[in-house]
């Protein structure tokens, strides 16, 4: 990790992820028609904040630097720049808990399902026990089990892997929606 923290600038304790703009537009989205603090980043722009951030455990403080051309800082514009990346990253976060909730929910539901196809299934095999015995109503007995198990496949998936990342990605924009900014002249 020490390695990694060597290619950034700090600030204090904070690891510095720098942007160099020639306008305040250029970190916007230029075709969302949404007021200036409430619009999009601009998906490069996105995409370099959080690989960056992604990079850092998320109790490593981050500091976010944004270098302008001196003639396009002004008090007003730095206030709606912060408050737009702050307001972003919290839409971002809300949208990533939304779509956890939703993962959750699916994954409860597909565990239902499963549960009551693995049940169905295993009491088919025992009513198939009674029928007869020879290779074929083995195949059949096995193959009931084996559908049975794989119906359970969906919510094992969503409970032991799926959620993660959703979880983490949250997080990651939960502390961008924090993440202090400073507004700086180029050099």
């Amino acid at each position: 990790m020490r390695d990694l923290e060597s290619h950034y600038h700090r600030r204090g304790d904070s690891i510095l992820i720098e942007l160099k703009l020639n306008s305040v537009m250029q970190l916007f989205n230029s075709l969302d028609p949404s007021p200036f603090h409430e619009k999009d980043l601009d998906d490069d722009a996105e995409a370099y904040i959080v690989s960056t951030a992604r990079e850092f455990s998320l109790s490593t403080p981050l500091h976010l630097a944004i270098h302008l051309p001196a003639a396009a800082i002004s008090p007003e514009s730095e206030r709606q720049l912060v408050d737009g990346i702050h307001h972003y990253f919290d839409y971002k976060s809300q949208a990533a808990a939304r779509e956890l909730r939703l993962k959750l929910r699916l994954g409860r539901a597909s565990l239902i399902i499963g549960l009551l196809f693995l049940f169905a299934c295993i009491a088919a095999r025992q009513l198939l026990r009674t029928w007869g015995e020879g290779v074929l109503y083995e195949i059949l007995q096995e193959g009931l089990l084996i559908s049975g198990w794989v119906a359970m496949w969906r919510p094992i998936q969503i409970f032991l892997y799926d959620w993660w990342p959703v979880r983490n990605l949250q997080r990651l924009y939960a502390k961008l929606s924090d993440v202090p900014i400073d507004v700086r002249p180029s050099t």
